[in-house]
């Protein structure tokens, strides 16, 4: 069994399933508490929750879960490009895997400030004497190894919140990554990973985006604002309380209106009801789905990819289900754009909400594989885990 678990903002989601064949087993959730913007702020009150999600979970599949897969999320979350140098040692020069761990390890040397740590990286590049694009060098000749990793790094406070959080519900962790990498994992394909593209996870609390080309992730960010937030604007526009705001918002919402305006009956406790303009609702909705459009742009302007994304955009998210945000999407980044749909679940593909956790489910299954792998070739541990400093 894999489990992908997603402490976000407005719901607590945990996805269990087989690993052979990979089939779903269960899909649960929990109304959020003690997390902010997908900061865990209160981790007694999130562990609560997560003691009480899985025995739900145990007593439905008659499976106890002992270990989790896990995201971090929040805008504390960022990613920084390094290189590592070194000299081969062998005198045949041949490139042993003791050298490809001290590249990493020199790659791994960079200076950030003491509430700040890298939790994980990924590699993007072996250098071999200067001929780049090597996917595995060991046994290659060569004088000189290069490493491009990208470090993923986050506020120390935050990370150890959301580890507590897990720990003190009884559960173990197995890895955690970055939410938006999560997110990308279930609803890209290597194609369009090779070419160019950018997937956009609209939340609760937050929107991520994550970038990737040549099948490496080049850039990720995360924004404090998602769909809670054009939730508390239809609250404020129409005068009426978040939860019906919400309602509302999901059952009449979309991104933008055209032709005469019309008017829709919302029905409220008490048999009583009032009329919303569709005209009115869709340019609340609008004005905030576009200031987070805007957003995104600017992270793309930072690496140089507004326009320049030959697959475009993929959305993907709760967020993601708005009428029309497709279409508004288009007219913002000048690209193609999807909506996303979960990779090898037909019975999730289009619960969006669900691409985080999904996503490190299908994560799992590639750590176990590449375990695998490194074992066969006689490596007693997986070269990326040894830099771990938040795995229990």
């Amino acid at each position: 069994m894999i489990c992908g678990l997603d402490i976000g903002s407005s719901k607590i989601k945990v996805i269990l399933a087989k690993e052979r064949p990979l089939e779903l087993v269960a899909k649960k959730e929990i109304e959020s508490e003690g997390v902010r913007r997908g900061i865990v702020i209160e981790s007694e009150r999130v562990a609560n929750l997560l003691t009480t999600l899985f025995r739900q979970i145990q007593q439905e599949t008659k499976h106890k879960v002992f270990e989790v897969f896990t995201s971090f999320n929040g805008s504390h979350l960022f990613s920084l490009p390094s290189k590592g140098l070194i000299s081969v040692s062998r005198a045949d020069r041949r490139i042993s895997q003791e050298d490809v761990q001290r590249v990493i390890q020199a790659a791994q040397e960079v200076n950030l400030s003491p509430n700040k740590k890298a939790f994980d990286f990924t590699i993007q590049n072996f250098i071999v004497d200067g001929e780049t694009r090597v996917d595995d060098p060991v046994d290659l000749e060569g004088l000189k190894l290069e490493v491009e990793i990208l470090s993923f790094c986050g506020f120390v406070p935050y990370l150890e919140n959301h580890k507590k959080a897990i720990l003190k519900s009884g559960l173990e962790i197995l890895d955690a990554i970055p939410a938006p990498l999560a997110s990308a994992k279930a609803v890209l394909t290597e194609r369009q990973k090779e070419i160019g593209v950018g997937v956009i996870d609209i939340g609760a609390g937050t929107t991520s985006l994550a970038i990737f080309e040549e099948q490496n992730l080049i850039h990720f960010s995360v924004l404090p604002i998602g769909s809670s937030n054009i939730t508390n604007d239809i609250a404020i526009a129409l005068k009426i309380d978040f939860e019906l705001a919400e309602r509302i918002k999901k059952e009449f919402g979309a991104c933008f209106f055209r032709g005469k305006d019309s008017f829709f009956k919302v029905e409220t406790e008490g048999d009583r009801h009032f009329l919303v303009s569709k005209k009115t609702l869709s340019r609340v909705i609008g004005e905030r789905v576009n200031e987070i459009f805007s957003q995104i742009n600017q992270e793309l302007k930072k690496i140089n990819k507004v326009k320049k994304l030959p697959a475009g955009i993929v959305l993907t998210g709760g967020g993601a289900k708005l009428e029309g945000i497709k279409e508004l999407a288009k007219e913002e980044f000048q690209l193609p754009v999807k909506i996303g749909k979960i990779l090898k679940c037909p019975d999730l593909e289009n619960e969006l909400e669900y691409s985080v956790a999904w996503g490190l489910v299908l994560h799992g299954l590639e750590e176990g594989e590449a375990i695998k792998k490194w074992e066969k070739r006689g490596v007693l541990e997986k070269i990326k885990n040894f830099f771990r400093i938040f795995i229990p």
